[in-house]
């Protein structure tokens, strides 16, 4: 608690009572965090300035202690009130700016010695806990605007990188990373739907039946005038027609013959 003698030698006239001590204690912790005091009371008097001291006046009320304090950066002014409640003193703590409030109680026991007020060495116990209570329960609580303040410009800097037509609800597409995006029909084309359907050996970009031998390799078209002479005409077949070879397919083309696949369900050797 180094800076707190020095404080507590200079109000040792003013302290006669236990909780004059705790009052110097709190104080120097508020001084430690930031905080500057501009004097007792609710109101401000003439010719205040911020000060790591007590003021003048400060245990005259019996009763009830009030201190003002100001941030060294001016951007939280604190009432503080404490009242005294039988052993314990409920601290009071009021943002003026923010108007949030904070309360901490304390039970004087357990961090004055009061036997022992003349002498600093051995009044205060319990310096680490002391500090932890007014930081959680005062500090902490009345900073946090602050702190969320700091925070808001790098979520605007976050938000400003996203492009301007950037839709959070929206789905992304389900491309994998590193992948081609597939070569679809032109949708101008009349035939071009229904078009996988119409091609059930995957001519297209698909079809119904796998082919295990090419599976995810590209298929040869089938040649609609294999196995007789010469070709059809073109145009004799309509584009995306369901139509059956006259004979068997290309002797390029291994494995199974499409043709020969029976209708599901049949087992007639006839068919």
């Amino acid at each position: 608690m180094a800076g707190l003698e020095p404080l507590y030698a200079l109000a040792r006239a003013a302290i006669s009572r236990p909780q004059d001590a705790l009052i110097c204690g709190v104080h120097w912790e508020l001084v430690r965090h930031g905080y500057r005091c501009l004097g007792a009371g609710d109101q401000a008097g003439p010719d205040e300035r911020k000060s790591e001291l007590l003021p003048a006046g400060w245990e005259a009320n019996k009763e009830v202690y009030t201190l003002r304090y100001k941030s060294t950066d001016d951007a939280h002014e604190l009432l503080l009130k404490a009242i005294m409640v039988e052993d314990s003193m409920i601290l009071n703590v009021m943002d003026r700016s923010s108007q949030k409030v904070a309360d901490v109680t304390l039970a004087v026991a357990d961090y004055i010695n009061p036997e022992h007020l003349d002498d600093f060495h051995t009044v205060y116990k319990n310096t680490e806990e002391l500090r932890t209570r007014i930081a959680s329960g005062i500090i902490a609580p009345l900073s946090g605007p602050a702190e969320k303040a700091k925070k808001e410009p790098e979520a605007e800097k976050k938000d400003a990188d996203l492009p301007r037509d950037y839709d959070p609800l929206r789905v992304p597409p389900r491309q994998p990373a590193g992948t081609r995006a597939p070569s679809w029909p032109s949708p101008l084309s009349p035939f071009a739907v229904g078009g996988e359907d119409l091609d059930p050996f995957g001519g297209r970009s698909g079809g119904m039946i796998v082919d295990p031998l090419r599976s995810g390799f590209p298929q040869p078209c089938i040649d609609p005038s294999s196995g007789i002479p010469g070709r059809l005409p073109p145009g004799a077949v309509p584009p995306g027609a369901r139509f059956d070879p006259f004979g068997p397919l290309g002797a390029g083309r291994p494995g199974p013959d499409p043709d020969h696949l029976p209708p599901p369900g049949y087992d007639d050797m006839f068919m």
